[in-house]
């Protein structure tokens, strides 16, 4: 398995608590962008009316810029292929605001089943040179998303 039993997190290799996770500021950016919920688009199937997202973007000093990630949007599915997909998809867009800020070249994000009803997650950010700049893999971002 790629990714940490239980519902762990590992930071390049290491398993930490969160609290020990967001020391680190590239770490907490990531869990930031992740977790914070980013408003859906019109076109999204939502779980209710309302689009939701972060309120921060209606003051964003870059027009169209918004934070956080659509994840939230999966809460109330079932754990498919095309689910963890889009758990794939909806990471990589949350993060490609770090290549656009020069912070990483290359973002990989994979998501696997984790159980019968849960997802683990694996995000690589990548320097120029191709190094790893930071891994890290999530046990379960279903618990996290489905609060």
């Amino acid at each position: 398995m790629l990714f940490p039993e239980g519902n762990a997190v590992t930071v390049n290799g290491v398993a930490v608590d969160m609290g020990t996770a967001n020391a680190d500021p590239l770490v907490r950016a990531v869990l930031l962008s992740l977790f914070t919920w980013r408003r859906a688009e019109v076109d999204d199937v939502q779980p209710g009316e309302s689009r939701l997202g972060w309120c921060g973007d209606t003051l964003a000093p870059v027009a169209g810029d918004r934070f956080g990630s659509r994840l939230w949007l999966l809460a109330r599915e079932n754990v498919t292929n095309k689910t963890m997909q889009r758990a794939r998809d909806y990471a990589a867009e949350a993060l490609q605001w770090l290549i656009d800020d020069g912070v990483a070249t290359t973002i990989e994000t994979e998501a696997e089943r984790f159980g019968r009803n849960g997802i683990a997650m694996k995000v690589v950010l990548y320097r120029q040179d191709k190094r790893v700049l930071l891994d890290l893999r999530f046990a379960d971002i279903w618990s996290a998303i489905n609060v």
